[in-house]
C-alpha cells in the first residue's frame, strides 16, 4: 500500500492498452447477432450504460475530467460490471489516460478475506489507485474521501454500482445528486437499471474473473457477520452438484439464481 493509503498497482499492461482491449471485447458482445433474448437485453443495457458514462465524462473539461470523476469499487459483481464498462468507455480517451484511475473502496464491517483479496487483485489488474476506507457507514467514508484534505478533494462525481433492486435504490436514476447530510457529489448510477441475471450474463459472456464466494452460493456480499450463502441455491441432500460452503451444505453458483427478489435472501437484514 502506498504512503497516501492507496493500493499500489503493478501490471505490465498499461491502462491505455487495457481500455482498448476491453473495448474490443465489449464491442464484440454488442455485435453478437445471437437471437438469445437475454443477450439482447444485455446489449441494450450495455449501450445505455456506456452512454451514461460518456455523458458523465462530457460534463467536465478534458484536462480535468479524470480528476473530477471517481469510482466506488468493492469487488462485488455490480461494481465489477460498472468498472469494465468504465474502462471500455475510456478507450475513447486512450491518448490522455493517467497511470491509474482514482477510486475508493469502502470496506464492509468484518470483511471476507476473499473479498479483500479479490478487490486488491483486481485493483492492480485494472489500474485503480484505490483508497481503502473503513468507516461506520458510506456517508462518513465519502465525507472523508471528498474532504479538502482527502484523496478525492477534486472529485465532483462518483460512479456507483447501485441497482434499482438494491436497498434505497428504487428511486435512483442514471444521475442522482446527494442530499441531506451527505457530502455533495453526483452519483453516476451506470448500472442502475440492470437486472440480476443481466449482470451475470455480462460477466460470463466476457469471461470476467469474479470473487470466488459467488461460486459458493453467495449472491450479495457484505460482511462475514451478516452475509451467508443464498438458501434459494441450496442443493438438495443426496445430490452432489455445487460446491461445499462453510456451513457444510452444497450450493449452486450465484449465476444460477434467476429472480431479483431472491438476491438478498442470504443477508440478515433482507428479511
Amino acid at each position: 500500500m502506498n504512503a497516501d493509503g492507496t493500493i499500489s498497482q503493478a501490471d505490465n499492461t498499461s491502462l491505455r492498452e487495457l481500455c482498448l482491449d476491453i473495448r474490443r471485447q465489449v464491442d464484440a458482445l454488442l455485435m453478437d447477432a445471437s437471437g438469445d433474448d437475454m443477450l439482447q437485453n444485455v446489449k441494450l443495457r450495455t449501450r445505455a450504460s456506456l452512454a451514461v458514462i460518456e455523458e458523465a465524462l462530457s460534463l467536465y473539461p478534458r484536462q480535468t475530467r479524470l480528476h473530477t470523476l471517481s469510482l466506488s469499487y468493492n469487488g462485488g459483481k455490480d461494481c465489477l460490471v460498472m468498472l469494465i464498462l468504465y474502462l471500455a468507455a475510456l478507450a475513447n480517451y486512450a491518448s490522455a489516460l493517467p497511470e491509474a484511475l482514482q477510486s475508493i473502496y469502502i470496506v464492509s464491517k468484518d470483511p471476507f478475506s476473499q473479498v479483500e483479496a479479490f478487490t486488491l487483485e483486481t485493483s492492480r489488474k485494472y489500474h485503480l489507485a484505490l483508497l481503502r476506507v473503513e468507516r461506520e457507514n458510506m456517508r462518513e467514508a465519502f465525507a472523508e474521501y471528498l474532504s479538502p484534505q482527502g484523496a478525492g478533494k477534486d472529485v465532483k462525481a462518483i460512479l456507483v454500482g447501485t441497482r434499482r433492486t438494491d436497498p434505497h435504490g428504487s428511486q435512483l436514476k442514471d444521475f442522482s445528486p446527494t442530499d441531506g447530510k451527505w457530502p455533495a457529489f453526483m452519483r453516476v448510477n451506470a448500472v442502475v437499471y440492470w437486472k440480476y441475471r443481466e449482470i451475470w450474463q455480462f460477466i460470463r459472456y466476457l469471461k470476467i474473473p469474479y470473487c470466488e464466494l459467488y461460486d459458493l452460493g453467495y449472491t450479495s456480499l457484505g460482511g462475514t457477520q451478516d452475509t451467508h450463502p443464498n438458501p434459494a441455491l441450496i442443493v438438495p441432500e443426496g445430490e452432489t452438484e455445487g460446491l461445499l460452503a462453510p456451513d457444510g451444505r452444497r450450493y449452486r453458483p450465484a449465476y444460477e439464481l434467476y429472480e431479483d427478489e431472491e438476491e438478498r435472501l442470504g443477508r440478515d437484514w433482507a428479511t
